[in-house]
């Protein structure tokens, strides 16, 4: 038999797995899941009457072009349904981005620490990564980013708010570097986390998008709207942009049980803006009282905190597991921990205060 394998593209060598979230150990003392930014909530009012209905029709194929779902959103945030496309979450929208504008020598901006997805999809397209350091402070460095443009830069993202860490880019800032950015470069204003933003220094993407035809914004269902287990995002984006990211996409991707509820789940605004109030509440407590047990940490307008360990990371998400709660480490720099239930945030708080009087 030959040994001769079937020849794979060179781009694929080192391509660094996506570490998901680790779910709470079923036989073990770790009963909260703190590590995926999960909603903890059941989905909406009239999101299971929804999917229950759609369920009846499994064996027939979804909507390709998510009609009613382009409709509703188109409505909901005031824009032609032709600057619209959908995709297996924002993630999916993101991989189908890079599948429109790059191609091996092509090169791809975002910051460093950030979404853990952005290198693996830049790698997968066969374009380069320039990751650019945070700064002190945790945010983008827009400056430096915008410094490292070049003739063969194609897609810049910008996570807001930022991935792992919180952290927000305001307004003046972010105008700044888009007029700086050429025209001709595609800058993604990654969203996933809006829902949760309170500061009123941050700007809504979509607004930005409408008077800038290189601007596109990326939203998810996955996060404040509780709809991690069915994929769906969608992209806000000029014609041009919206257009190829409808003919990159999976065909029938997005189920029609997706579909179905996130329909309904924009339907249920005043019960979502309700839930994300509360979450946003018990964000603040836990912020306070991180902050009162001595940690220093980035000021979030997400649901998770972050807490720059270093060398303690492995650490304290040890402890934190033993406590009861699984957090995401990321090995030699520090721990996400998603705003959870209230008895999950205590628990968490409990271990991060042990933790902090060990040091």
């Amino acid at each position: 038999m030959s040994e001769t394998s079937p020849k794979l593209r060179a781009e694929l060598e080192g391509i660094p797995s996506y570490k998901p979230g680790r779910p709470a150990a079923g036989d073990g003392p770790a009963a909260y899941k703190l590590s995926s930014n999960e909603n903890p909530y059941p989905p909406l009012p009239g999101v299971m009457e929804s999917v229950t209905a759609a369920a009846a029709a499994l064996n027939r194929y979804p909507d390709m072009a998510c009609t009613g779902l382009m409709d509703e959103l188109a409505d909901r945030f005031g824009v032609p349904v032709g600057h619209l496309a959908t995709g297996t979450g924002s993630v999916g929208v993101a991989q189908q981005l890079l599948q429109a504008t790059c191609g091996p020598g092509d090169e791809v901006i975002y910051a460093w620490r950030s979404f853990e997805a952005y290198p693996i999809i830049t790698q997968i397209s066969g374009a380069r990564s320039v990751q650019v350091p945070l700064t002190t402070g945790e945010v983008h460095d827009l400056d430096a980013m915008a410094d490292a443009v070049t003739d063969r830069t194609r897609l810049i993202f910008v996570c807001n708010p930022n991935n792992p860490t919180g952290t927000v880019v305001k307004r003046a800032e972010l105008e700044r570097f888009l007029d700086r950015v050429p025209k001709d470069v595609l800058v993604v204003l990654d969203e996933a986390y809006r829902e949760f933003i309170r500061d009123p220094e941050v700007p809504d993407g979509v607004e930005i998008y409408r008077e800038r035809p290189n601007v596109c914004v990326l939203r998810t269902f996955s996060k404040a709207y509780g709809l991690a287990g069915l994929r769906v995002g969608f992209a806000i984006a000029h014609e041009p942009v919206a257009a190829a990211l409808r003919k990159t996409a999976v065909p029938f991707g997005v189920s029609q049980l997706a579909q179905e509820a996130a329909i309904a789940s924009l339907r249920a605004e005043d019960a979502l803006l309700g839930r994300v109030g509360s979450l946003v509440c018990e964000r603040q407590r836990v912020v306070e009282s991180l902050r009162a047990q001595g940690w220093t940490l980035p000021e979030t307008q997400a649901n998770f905190v972050w807490l720059r360990l270093g060398e303690r990371t492995a650490a304290f998400a040890q402890l934190c597991e033993e406590h009861g709660a699984v957090v995401r480490p990321f090995a030699g720099e520090g721990v996400r921990v998603t705003i959870g239930e209230n008895e999950a945030n205590d628990i968490f708080l409990k271990a991060a205060e042990h933790f902090h009087k060990e040091l």
